[in-house]
């Protein structure tokens, strides 16, 4: 019974395609096949957007891959490229800061004999202001040599090694420069203060002082050479008991950013405590 029933469902479905084929070739299911074909078409399209969105999608992240890559391989290019500009701007700073000294000894004093350091460490701890230099013995420094660059004086020698040395900052409170005004002519005496400032004191009375004078070493007691620029006025006043002015005074040279300097390594100070023993053994 069971093979009968799937014999008579076999032959009945036979039967029902065939009268659809019939009825489809003489037009009769033309509304039928209008009616079915909406769902089918409708269900189509959106079978059809589903493949393409997935399609995007998988086009979409493919391109994302690609871009991420590119950007990865940018910002690897850019860093080279960044190190690359720093290294020249390096270079070019070094070239404007050399060009600077070259043209100061070329116009300087032609009898000084410099030779030019890098600066390699900075003490601005406690009471003491001083930098330390690539340069030493070997290359000729001696205690006391003096210490300057295009814009004027920077300070001295104290200590010396084969390979470096030390400098004493003319802002240091233990710097002393004896200096000339450039105008009026009048001495006094430059001293580095706690503060970091600079001031000329026992400048005369009646000494003309103005705001902007040119301040410079004026080689007395030898200590440094004459007309090394040490800086400007900025203001003046009586001291404290009246006898002489005192002047603020701004140095030119950037204490705080010093990269490049010279020294002065044939300058030789002169010796004169031995006239003062000679004075003292003199003395009743």
């Amino acid at each position: 019974m069971q093979r009968g029933g799937r014999v008579f469902t076999f032959a009945m479905t036979l039967v029902v395609i065939l009268l659809l084929i019939y009825f489809s070739w003489q037009g009769g299911l033309g509304p039928l096949e209008g009616a079915v074909s909406v769902p089918l078409n409708f269900l189509q399209g959106v079978i059809g957007s589903v493949t393409r969105g997935v399609g995007g999608v998988r086009d979409d992240v493919a391109n994302f891959r690609k871009l991420e890559r590119r950007n990865k391989d940018l910002e690897e290019a850019l860093a080279v490229y960044q190190a690359e500009l720093a290294e020249l701007r390096e270079k070019g700073h070094d070239y404007d800061r050399l060009a600077a000294l070259l043209e100061y000894d070329r116009y300087g004093p032609q009898d000084w004999e410099t030779v030019t350091c890098d600066v390699i460490g900075v003490d601005n701890t406690g009471f003491v202001r001083a930098i330390q230099i690539d340069c030493g013995r070997r290359d000729g420094v001696e205690i006391m040599d003096p210490v300057v660059t295009e814009l004027g004086m920077v300070g001295r020698v104290v200590k010396v090694s084969a390979t470096g040395a030390e400098i004493l900052l003319l802002t240091d409170a233990n710097s002393s420069v004896n200096v000339r005004l450039q105008q009026s002519r009048a001495d006094g005496l430059v001293i580095g203060q706690l503060s970091g400032d600079l001031l000329m004191s026992f400048i005369p009375v009646d000494a003309e002082v103005q705001e902007g004078d040119l301040v410079m070493t004026n080689g007395l007691g030898q200590n440094f050479p004459a007309d090394l620029l040490v800086g400007q006025v900025l203001s003046v006043a009586l001291g404290e008991s009246e006898l002489y002015q005192e002047a603020r005074v701004r140095s030119l040279v950037n204490f705080d950013r010093l990269e490049i300097v010279q020294v002065i390594i044939n300058f030789e100070p002169v010796d004169l405590s031995v006239f003062e023993e000679e004075e003292a053994e003199a003395a009743p």
